[in-house]
């Protein structure tokens, strides 16, 4: 079985093994990588955080179990510009650094392993989680209490000042849901290291693990328009004006896609 199918298979499961699905992706860009070497490491993790903390009923711990994580040295990603290993599950494992998804994932992986409750949110620009029932969300780089007013601030700082903050925002997701973004992260961070077909490998794993937007069939235009590849770039503009509701977009993606035509009749 190839990483992509394992990383799938492992997301099928009952319930899904979003980490292990996670390792597999880093595996497509590592292919020495082992893991069940990565989830040995996590065991010893898993022994650290439980050892500090509280004596409460686990289903309480949430909160707690993001601040030990804090108190080991796991911390945001520093380093500028970003490079893919911040959202590496096995790097961000070793070096204790990374994107607010990648630390929630390992979170969310020590806590279905402790038999705490905790879930993953969707918010936009910065991925936060959620105890079952809290009337507040958490940060996964501190375990930040966040109330409307914090996840309103944060949104307007993702978005902009016309940004509204709505119920869609705040709710939970699946572990597709998660890894089709960790390959957006993914996708946009060895685009810009200028590894094309590494990214191309998470766009088209983007495509795969739910419904695509716009933008994804766009990103992946650019990707074959760099790698040079004129047919893969046009069968997403045709993809992505479909799915466009701008009419002055969908203009210029016409456009774009008939001189690619041209272009490529010349040959």
């Amino acid at each position: 079985m190839n990483p992509r199918a394992a990383c799938l298979a492992c997301l099928d499961r009952q319930p899904a093994a979003t980490f292990e699905a996670a390792l597999w992706i880093a595996v497509e860009h590592q292919p020495e990588l082992q893991p069940a070497d990565v989830l040995r490491e996590l065991d010893s993790l898993q022994h650290q955080v439980a050892q500090g903390l509280p004596a409460a009923p686990a289903p309480e711990l949430g909160q707690a179990l993001l601040r030990r994580l804090n108190q080991l040295d796991f911390h945001p990603e520093d380093e500028q510009p970003l490079r893919p290993r911040a959202a590496l599950l096995h790097q961000v494992l070793r070096r204790r650094r990374g994107q607010p998804l990648s630390l929630a994932l390992l979170a969310l992986e020590l806590a279905r392993r402790l038999e705490i409750a905790l879930q993953g949110v969707n918010f936009p620009g910065h991925f936060l989680l959620r105890v079952p029932g809290a009337d507040h969300l958490l940060d996964p780089c501190s375990g930040r209490r966040l109330y409307t007013r914090e996840c309103r601030e944060l949104l307007l700082g993702h978005l902009g000042p016309s940004a509204e903050l709505n119920a869609s925002h705040l709710l939970a997701c699946d572990g597709r849901a998660m890894l089709q973004r960790l390959s957006r992260n993914l996708r946009h961070l060895h685009q810009g290291s200028g590894d094309y077909l590494a990214a191309l490998k998470d766009a088209e794993r983007v495509l795969q693990l739910g419904a695509p937007n716009l933008h994804d069939h766009l990103a992946r235009a650019e990707l074959y328009q760099l790698l040079e590849c004129p047919q893969g770039e046009r069968f997403d503009l045709q993809h992505a004006i479909l799915l466009c509701d701008d009419p002055v977009q969908r203009l210029h993606l016409g456009q774009r896609l008939r001189l690619l035509h041209d272009t490529a009749a010349l040959h």
